[in-house]
């Protein structure tokens, strides 16, 4: 179990600075808008800022479930 949680942990790093490289190289407000805003069209392609938007919010989930997934394979098989 404790390859498990180092590889849990290795890829929990790795989607930390996929997500700081991802928030600094586009900018506070490209990655962090939220998404669903008026810039959005109804049947248009998506712009870039709604890409970035998406990535940003798959990658925080991502980072959030592997942090999760740490703690509950620590707390309950490794003591």
């Amino acid at each position: 179990m404790e390859i498990v949680v180092k590889v849990c942990f290795f890829l929990a790093a790795l989607l930390a600075v996929v997500y700081s490289l991802l928030v600094l190289v586009t900018g506070k407000g490209d990655a962090m808008s939220g998404g669903g805003g008026i810039r959005t069209t109804f049947k248009g392609k998506a712009s870039f800022d709604d890409i970035i938007s998406r990535v940003t919010l798959g990658v925080g989930i991502a980072f959030m479930v592997m942090v999760l997934a740490i703690d509950v394979i620590q707390n309950r098989f490794i003591k």
